[in-house]
């Protein structure tokens, strides 16, 4: 488990970085946009390369940054349902999630656009859009994105039956909605008794 823990966190580095890296294109894609529409608006000039990588740009950030999201325990969940139960509990939802449900997906994901990623940069797919960009690139952020999401859905697991076993620290300590309450009065106990 060890050795487990360890690739884990290799890959929780990696995606930590390409998160924060990959966050930055959405500043360059709004300011893509915005040079886009005052060049249009200013000197009656269009681009379908620079609209193109605009998209690019925010497909590059939501892409690449799912992993570094999963990683954050800041993905999508039902709250109201999950915090009514205790850690532990969550823990045990959170692997079955990752497990049944986070991992057929992508594997079905990746398996998908493998074929779809190669032909397109086999055939060198570019635009149809006059003066647009190669297609392949774009399909290729599908592909390294699930990979990604792949990989730290993996860490999650390990980590998940890693903090299950008592071997490490929650690293997203969660705290339901009863925890809270009681550590609320708790905290109301103490100042009234000081």
């Amino acid at each position: 488990m060890t050795a487990l823990l360890a690739a884990s966190r290799t890959v929780d580095r990696v995606n930590e970085m390409i998160g924060k890296i990959f966050a930055w294109a959405i500043l360059a894609a709004i300011l893509v946009s915005a040079g886009n529409a005052v060049v249009r608006k200013t000197f009656n000039v269009s681009s379908n390369a620079w609209l193109e990588l605009q998209w690019y740009l925010f497909g590059a950030a939501f892409l690449l940054a799912a992993a570094y999201t999963l990683k954050q325990n800041e993905h999508i969940r039902v709250d109201i349902v999950y915090g009514m139960w205790s850690r532990r509990t969550q823990h045990w939802i959170d692997l079955f999630g990752h497990v049944f449900f986070l991992m057929p997906f992508v594997l079905l994901m990746i398996t998908y656009f493998w074929p779809y990623f190669l032909l397109s940069y086999r055939n060198g797919e570019t635009s149809s859009s006059a003066g647009g960009l190669l297609i392949w690139p774009a399909k290729s952020l599908l592909l390294i994105g699930f990979v990604m999401l792949g990989l730290q859905g993996i860490s999650e697991i390990i980590k998940k039956i890693g903090v299950m076993r008592g071997l490490i620290e929650d690293p997203n300590p969660f705290v339901s909605a009863h925890e809270a309450a009681e550590l609320e009065g708790q905290a109301i106990a103490e100042d009234i008794r000081k």
